[in-house]
């Protein structure tokens, strides 16, 4: 069965009124699309964490907005830093025919034979492009290292995509790596710099020879 969460139509949305629907337990919201268009919501503060804890990011479910279903995915979301509460929530109104680009979180799973020998994991992609119709959009990445010894590497034409999606991020970019126990990153050379010529100096020095 589908997720459904309800949602109600917002008309003002001056600062003082987006104050008042969080003080209800409600997110403010916008769902948009290219043939849905904009429209202001708010959604339930409980009912909205528990379907983004089931579907996550990538995940499509219906939006009852009044009575009115649509399939959305949760495009973005805005955090109070201080209270790490969700303080607004961008829908996107999916075309389920067609597809769509969404980035997708990457899990290191396994334990590397590298790390086990002293290496070090280093993961340089958290996120990764991919392609598919929304309903097949993946939630996750997962990217097992077991096999990796020391100098060993992960890149992006290593991993399976689905039979359902397609990456869209540079078939060479790195993944994972283990790096040698030893290994640390190359500072940059710097030239000394020069000192700082004072303001003014040059005018005080033609004044003090023409004293």
């Amino acid at each position: 069965m589908a997720t459904v969460l309800q949602a109600s139509v917002r008309e003002d949305l001056k600062g003082s009124k987006l104050s008042k629907i969080r003080s209800e337990g409600k997110i403010p919201a916008v769902v948009y699309g290219k043939a849905f268009g904009n429209k202001p919501v708010a959604v339930n503060q409980i009912a909205f964490i528990k379907t983004l804890r089931s579907e996550g990011k990538t995940g499509v479910f219906k939006l009852d907005i009044e009575g009115t279903q649509t399939d959305v995915m949760i495009y973005d979301l805005q955090y109070d830093v201080i209270k790490n509460d969700v303080v607004h929530v961008d829908f996107y109104a999916a075309n389920m025919k067609e597809e769509m680009d969404a980035d997708v979180p990457v899990h290191v799973v396994g334990d590397s034979v590298g790390v086990k020998d002293g290496g070090v994991l280093q993961q340089a992609v958290y996120e990764l492009s991919v392609r598919a119709l929304p309903a097949n959009l993946p939630d996750s990445i997962e990217v097992e290292v077991s096999e990796l010894n020391v100098n060993d590497s992960l890149q992006v034409k290593d991993l399976k995509s689905g039979a359902k999606f397609e990456f869209n991020n540079d078939p060479e970019e790195v993944v994972v790596a283990v790096l040698p126990p030893d290994e640390e990153p190359e500072e940059p050379e710097t030239e000394e710099a020069a000192e700082p010529e004072l303001v003014g100096a040059e005018k005080d020095e033609e004044s003090e020879e023409d004293k």
